[in-house]
């Protein structure tokens, strides 16, 4: 007969070895939740401050990243970017929202590309903004910049079997301080000033492409 004593001391070993694996799983599955939980609350943080077609920063997050910019920013100069594209609605009538969104994300990524690490952000629409360090803020630098912005902007967009072309009236403005709201007023001016100069030019938004062109 098995000794009662070495039989209920195995016993106990087995129980203390499945307790100990149960809350090893317990232990897993709460990890698992947790981390499910950090993702949807990163996730959910994210779309609060970000642009779900471009995937850019929304108007409040460009305010907050500019704030810490200005604040780091040790005395560098900086210039305010704001741009539009010039008669989007004619692209979504024409070629329909899906064409119109593509430009929008196009827009947003070469705008990306040209600012580099400095913050940029879809305001709403087909606005943009920025904030640029920049090495000088004469008006030589900006006259370039505005002019490398606008022909970067204005480049063909591919699109699959076509191209289309569009432009952005663009205006760049130095910011005084930590003046930026000014700096941003200064530079919608200008670029509504842009806007202006160049309305005498037929279809600006579909320059040099009367129509949808095969690539």
């Amino acid at each position: 007969m098995p000794d009662p004593l070495t039989v209920a001391s195995g016993l106990c070993a087995v129980g203390a070895l499945l307790s100990s694996w149960q809350l090893g799983r317990r232990a897993v599955r709460a990890e698992a939740e947790i981390g499910r939980l950090q993702a949807e609350l990163t996730a959910e943080r994210h779309a609060a401050s970000h642009d779900p077609l471009t995937g850019l920063p929304n108007r409040r997050a460009f305010y907050r990243l500019a704030a810490t910019l200005l604040t780091d920013c040790a005395g560098r100069p900086l210039v305010a970017v704001v741009l539009d594209v010039d008669d989007f609605k004619q692209v979504n009538d024409r070629y329909g929202h899906a064409v119109g969104d593509q430009v929008l994300i196009s827009v947003a990524e070469r705008l990306a590309t040209f600012a580099g690490d400095n913050p940029v952000a879809r305001l709403g629409g087909d606005e943009f903004a920025g904030l640029l360090a920049s090495p000088t803020v004469d008006r030589r630098w900006i006259d370039h910049a505005t002019r490398r912005l606008y022909d970067m902007l204005a480049a063909p967009i591919p699109m699959g079997t076509v191209t289309l072309r569009v432009t952005a009236s663009v205006g760049l403005a130095p910011v005084h301080g930590t003046q930026l709201t000014e700096a941003l007023d200064r530079a919608d001016a200008a670029m509504y000033e842009a806007k202006g100069l160049g309305a005498a030019r037929p279809s600006r938004a579909l320059r040099d492409t009367a129509h949808l062109a095969e690539c």
